[in-house]
């Protein structure tokens, strides 16, 4: 008898329980809606910050065995002072010439590049170029076409 009381009570108990769980699953807590999030301040270039006017420039037609100079343009887009330490042509025929000195922030600096023109027909010469800003090197592009001059004739 003592077997078949805890038995039916057992039954009565276990389904009441399973409907509590279940009760405690649907019901949803209330809480004070999220405020918005603040819009993000703009981000400020940390560090140097190395900006290229143009990364291909095109000299167009170079007269024969006369050097032609070009020049790409540097901008320190950072709030740290901007650094050139490394560069080089592709090419003992380009030379360069740039400022040793940090291009400050908001400032510019420039790259000179003169080819020296000395076989006729189309070139392509690159300049590869490090500074602090970035741990990748920049590669700059010059290109043309070397032609030479109609000789005219001695009367």
């Amino acid at each position: 008898m003592k077997r078949i009381s805890i038995l039916l009570i057992a039954l009565l108990v276990a389904p009441a329980m399973m409907l509590m769980a279940q009760d405690a699953k649907t019901k949803t807590t209330t809480a004070a809606p999220a405020a918005p999030a603040a819009p993000a301040a703009p981000a400020l270039a940390v560090g140097a910050k190395a900006n290229w006017d143009k990364l291909l420039l095109d000299m167009g037609n170079v007269d024969y065995q006369v050097p032609k100079t070009a020049e790409f343009t540097l901008t320190n887009e950072g709030n740290e002072p901007l650094l050139i330490t490394y560069a080089k042509a592709s090419c003992g025929c380009t030379g360069l010439k740039y400022a040793q000195e940090p291009v400050l922030p908001g400032k510019t600096t420039q790259l000179s590049v003169t080819y020296n023109a000395a076989s006729p027909g189309d070139f392509r010469k690159t300049i590869t170029v490090q500074t602090n800003a970035d741990a990748n090197a920049t590669t700059l592009t010059i290109m043309g076409k070397v032609v030479k001059k109609e000789e005219t004739p001695v009367k």
